[in-house]
């Protein structure tokens, strides 16, 4: 942790903090049950910043397991929801459109040169098309915002 200024005393709240942080090592298995209670009660009984510092001095300030995960967006950062020509949207469309024109292609290939004349590639067109139609629905309204729209008029 952040070296404090020693002579700075500390408050309840930042006592209430640093047994939060005592619960969470525990609960990972940082800390058995004997040092746990043992911080636990330095902590309360600490009067100065230093003294709240050192309980937790040898834990690490962060999760190792929460490094590698990307930061959560900070409440006044504005995300704006998928539009139909994002590419999050596009290239599953892009995909469906390929598979079903290759087999599409192959089955007129089939029709032209044999006489089979069954129309299969529907199965792969119809089921995936209602799929997919349902998702980018579902997405685009679940991502509706009043206010984005509000904006986006303006365009």
């Amino acid at each position: 942790m952040s070296d404090p200024v020693p002579s700075i005393g500390t408050s309840d709240s930042e006592r209430d903090r640093v047994a939060g942080l005592l619960q969470e090592y525990f609960a990972q298995g940082r800390l058995d049950h004997e040092e746990f209670t043992e911080r636990l009660g330095r902590a309360y009984k600490s009067k100065t910043a230093e003294e709240l510092a050192r309980v937790t001095s040898d834990l690490p300030e962060r999760d190792p397991v929460d490094v590698g995960r990307a930061p959560r967006a900070e409440p006044g950062v504005v995300v704006h929801p998928l539009r139909l020509r994002d590419p999050a949207l596009m290239v599953p469309w892009w995909l469906y459109g390929g598979v079903n024109i290759l087999c599409f292609s192959i089955w007129l290939i089939l029709y032209f040169t044999t006489d089979f004349t069954y129309p299969w590639f529907l199965w792969v067109l119809g089921p995936w098309g209602v799929l997919m139609v349902a998702v980018t629905f579902g997405v685009l309204a679940a991502q509706r915002d009043p206010h984005v729209e509000e904006q986006g008029e303006g365009r």
